[in-house]
């Protein structure tokens, strides 16, 4: 399957499969890289070449990637190398 450029329906395919099957990645990201210590609730609104976009616990919160995405893939790519290089336990 060919990666797709990074476009705001995109994005949203990407957020609505995050939100709905990886809940507990996302208050994962908030808490990790958004220094959020104790999210209750988050949700991925979109993602950018250069950052996701959450809402934690109703406030708007930016967390940067380390690199600019190039498409689907590397945003997919990314997501993940970013959940395996938190601390796990």
């Amino acid at each position: 399957m060919a990666a797709d450029p990074l476009t705001p329906a995109v994005s949203d395919r990407i957020c609505k499969h995050m939100n709905d099957d990886h809940a507990a990645a996302v208050l994962a990201y908030a808490r990790h890289y958004g220094g959020v210590e104790a999210p209750q609730e988050a949700r991925m609104l979109a993602v950018r070449p250069e950052a996701m976009q959450l809402e934690v616990d109703g406030r708007s919160l930016e967390v940067p990637f380390d690199h600019t995405l190039s498409d689907s893939e590397d945003a997919h790519r990314t997501l993940v190398a970013m959940l395996r290089a938190m601390p796990q336990g």
